[in-house]
């Protein structure tokens, strides 16, 4: 027996787990069937031999189900996840759409009420380069000559003054920030009229100089543009007044200003198509006298006749009266 169990015995226990499970099944049929009674001994028997080997049997086929419904869900996991990325950059490319459309709505609601303010034709112009040299600070802009850009006309923002164009091409031109150091423009305190001049210092701050000692000038004063040398219309922003000091030696007082612009994050700017009479005869165009510069050809030169000499009747008649005088004279007789 005990051999016929070591050559049999897998085989015989799969056969009798079989059996025994039909005779399982087909026991809770009637028992189903007769209304639910009690087991019978041999039921009981059986359920309590297999129900252990159901659960080491089912055990492992439970955890590899559960893992590959994990995995599964896993998958799901990552799908959505990566579903949610897209949504989200796509939410974040719509916001910033979004707030550059205010930025720019509000930027040209300031553009039309700077045009209303200031009844001068103005060409915009986006910058194209910067220089931040120490001692020279200026910028390039993407419209020149052919848009109607010269020399000497002046530059803002809707916010104020940005500078002066000093150099121009056909298609660019470069323009001096306040900033710069050979910056100057003849400016005012709005609340008190105090005059004075602004100039650059080379750095992010302006200097408000020649304010007679004892103006009324206090910190917080806005500083405009006075209109004087025909150059800036008058009551541009140039800035607000930061800091006060005594010019030492001197019968002035200095006034630091904290420019209107934010000069280093330019990005649309404006120019005035106009230039004042100082401007005008700083870059020699548009002068009264101009017709005096155009060539002048071979008819404007060519050599005049001499008017005909007109006879003297009374120097005819000297000479003929002194003509025999002259005879007497040389005839001794």
């Amino acid at each position: 027996m005990p051999d016929l169990l070591k050559r049999f015995g897998a085989p015989f226990l799969i056969a009798f787990a079989i059996l025994m499970t039909i005779a399982t099944m087909v026991g809770d049929r009637h028992t189903v069937e007769e209304g639910g009674r009690d087991l019978p001994w041999w039921q009981g028997l059986v359920l309590e031999v297999t129900t252990p080997i159901e659960r080491i049997v089912s055990a492992p086929i439970d955890g590899v189900t559960g893992f590959f419904s994990e995995y599964v869900d896993l998958l799901g996991v990552r799908a959505e996840n990566r579903r949610l990325r897209r949504r989200i950059a796509e939410i974040e490319s719509e916001n910033l759409q979004f707030r550059e459309a205010l930025v720019t709505s509000g930027h040209l609601a300031r553009v039309a009420s700077m045009r209303d303010e200031i009844e001068i034709p103005m060409l915009p112009a986006e910058v194209v380069g910067l220089d931040v040299a120490p001692w020279f600070r200026s910028v390039l802009v993407d419209r020149g000559t052919r848009h109607g850009v010269q020399s000497g006309q002046p530059v803002v923002t809707h916010d104020g003054v940005v500078g002066l164009v000093t150099a121009t091409s056909g298609h660019a031109a470069k323009i001096m920030l306040l900033l710069d150091r050979q910056s100057s423009v003849d400016a005012l305190v709005q609340r008190s009229r105090a005059r004075g001049a602004v100039r650059g210092i080379g750095r992010d701050r302006l200097e408000f100089e020649f304010v007679v000692r004892g103006s009324d000038v206090v910190v917080g004063d806005e500083v405009v543009t006075s209109g004087l040398g025909g150059v800036f219309p008058k009551g541009l922003r140039i800035g607000r007044v930061s800091e006060l000091r005594e010019a030492g030696g001197r019968l002035t007082q200095i006034a630091v200003i904290e420019p209107a612009v934010d000069l280093g994050q330019l990005e649309q700017v404006f120019v005035l198509l106009r230039r004042g009479p100082t401007m005008d005869l700083l870059y020699h165009s548009n002068r009264p006298d101009e017709d005096l510069d155009e060539p002048i050809g071979p008819a404007d030169v060519a050599p005049r006749a001499a008017p005909a000499a007109e006879p003297d009747s009374r120097a005819a008649g000297t000479a003929a009266e002194s003509g025999p005088a002259l005879a007497a004279a040389r005839d001794p007789s």
